[in-house]
């Protein structure tokens, strides 16, 4: 009986290993940026119903970060390089408001469609809408859901925008928010978040 057990244990363990590594393939051809929609599509592909047997999210980044390694790295750098340029161009206009760049372009698994995320502080966020505008670009409307606790989710609002042909998102968070970070979907640790300083320094050290 015990040795079923394992078996059904490993069988588990490596269907969940085929799920990561299929909804990592996903984002990464399909541009999606989205855990849940990846497994999702892996889990369809696969027949797969039991929530029980989806592989978590740091499963899947993992997969993810190997993928991109494996395949065509070079383009991978230059166009992570492109997304991090863009996003130090950005934060520069946005100083005042302490603008931080996080997910996956500051953690180097951006896909080909990823979006830069920038965190700004300000508890008046038509003001960063106005220093968005002045320097010329169009924005609209957005807004996020972000978890802080087990059952402290809030909707955050910000702006949407697109500089050389890449999303670009805005959030605004309430100035009292700049050291209380949001959970990332990741690992459920508080995101890591990186200043136009560490920025520029990431530039520096690449390759590209």
């Amino acid at each position: 009986m015990g040795g079923r057990r394992r078996s059904a244990l490993g069988l588990g363990a490596d269907l969940r290993d085929q799920l990561a590594e299929e909804a990592a393939r996903v984002m990464v051809e399909h541009g999606i940026h989205d855990f849940r929609q990846a497994k999702r599509k892996a889990a369809e592909r696969f027949g797969v119903r039991a929530a029980g047997a989806l592989p978590s999210n740091a499963q899947i980044h993992e997969r993810l970060v190997e993928r991109q390694r494996l395949f065509s790295p070079e383009d991978h750098d230059l166009h992570l390089a492109k997304l991090r340029r863009l996003a130090a161009a950005l934060m520069e206009p946005l100083e005042e408001f302490r603008p931080r760049l996080v997910g996956a372009v500051l953690d180097g698994t951006a896909t080909i469609n990823a979006i830069v995320e920038l965190h700004v502080f300000s508890d008046a966020p038509e003001d960063v809408a106005a220093v968005l505008e002045v320097h010329g670009n169009r924005v609209h409307d957005s807004q996020r859901r972000y978890r802080f606790g087990r059952d402290d989710i809030s909707q955050i609002p910000g702006f949407a925008l697109m500089l050389d042909a890449e999303e670009v998102e805005v959030m605004v968070f309430p100035e009292r928010g700049s050291h209380h970070a949001p959970l990332s979907p990741i690992d459920g640790r508080p995101m890591r978040r990186a200043s136009r300083t560490a920025v520029l320094a990431l530039l520096e050290t690449s390759v590209c």
